[in-house]
């Protein structure tokens, strides 16, 4: 079993609030962490729904939380299906759901799924690897204009058209198949290492959201994602991307206004009602106590919202 830590953990008991008979959702299980919390705050008969997309972190958790029998369902499903996967288990809606949108530390750690430069490795990177797009697809085979896109958009990666060039004239000798190889080239570009994120960081963050369509999934979950949850219920979010944090404030704010009409609208005729009341007119950060212990902790954001 991978070790794991939950980020801003205390934090989102204190906002779904546990309790016994209670029903919750984990789209993203990862190692856990987040569900042993709900499970244990819920105890005797509340249960955890939990869901994720890598067949080996649901497996790492499922054992973690062997103790708690029937009280937690897994699927190996991601969370944009969870509308679909409630009714499958005759769930009509929950208490509450936590979203954790990092990466997990298993994922990170295992060289041989191709998520770090660290070491030298297949060019993965997919969470699901029943899926047939990997990293190494995208690398070798979209265009330049398409690589400068991703790198720039979802890495935010200031250097992103010389990144993707430089690729391009890479393939043009041979393939370029590994993690260590790709790191190479956005070193070459880049300049050398510096001492607090190594260059290649943003590429590869960049790369994983495309292999696994982070954006769209997030984007279809919070198309009616307050759905889920019975009145009184609780959504949470953490985000470590400035893409998805956006995402996630602007629907939050659309989820809990009363009209969504053109400002200039002389009378409401959208028709839309409140569906939610804000819990975070700011986002919650980590402490510096965990970002110390857990320093991949840095960057998340966690906003949450209750049903009305």
């Amino acid at each position: 079993m991978f070790a794991h830590v939950s980020v801003l953990l205390r934090e989102v008991v204190e906002i779904l609030s546990p309790a016994p008979g209670r029903r919750y959702l984990d789209g993203t299980l990862g190692g856990g962490g987040h569900a042993e919390r709900l499970l244990l705050g819920s105890d005797p008969d509340g249960a955890v729904l939990g869901l994720d997309r890598d067949a080996e972190a649901l497996a790492a958790a499922q054992g973690r939380l062997a103790r708690f029998g029937g009280r937690l369902i897994t699927r190996q499903a991601s969370f944009a299906a969870a509308r679909e996967i409630l009714a499958d288990v005759q769930w009509h809606a929950v208490d509450g759901v936590i979203l954790d949108l990092g990466i997990s530390s298993h994922q990170i750690d295992v060289v041989e799924r191709g998520f770090s430069f660290r070491a030298s490795a297949p060019l993965d990177m997919r969470m699901d690897r029943r899926q047939q797009i990997d990293a190494g697809d995208i690398v070798n085979s979209f265009d330049a204009a398409e690589l400068e896109r991703i790198f720039r958009e979802y890495g935010e990666e200031p250097q992103a058209r010389r990144i993707a060039h430089a690729i391009v004239a890479e393939r043009k000798i041979g393939p370029v198949e590994t993690t260590d190889a790709l790191a190479g080239i956005v070193e070459r570009v880049k300049g050398g290492r510096r001492r607090d994120r190594h260059p290649a960081t943003q590429v590869f963050q960049a790369l994983r959201m495309a292999v696994n369509d982070e954006l769209r999934q997030l984007e279809n979950f919070l198309d009616s994602g307050y759905e889920l949850l019975r009145p009184g219920g609780r959504l949470a979010v953490i985000a470590f991307h400035s893409l998805e944090d956006r995402m996630v404030k602007n629907a939050f704010r659309k989820w809990s206004r009363s009209c969504i009409c053109p400002p200039r609208a002389l009378r409401c005729q959208c028709g839309w009602s409140q569906k939610v009341q804000l819990l975070t007119k700011k986002p919650i950060v980590p402490s510096d106590d965990e970002v110390r212990v857990n320093p991949r902790a840095r960057s998340a954001k966690l906003r949450a919202v209750e049903r009305i």
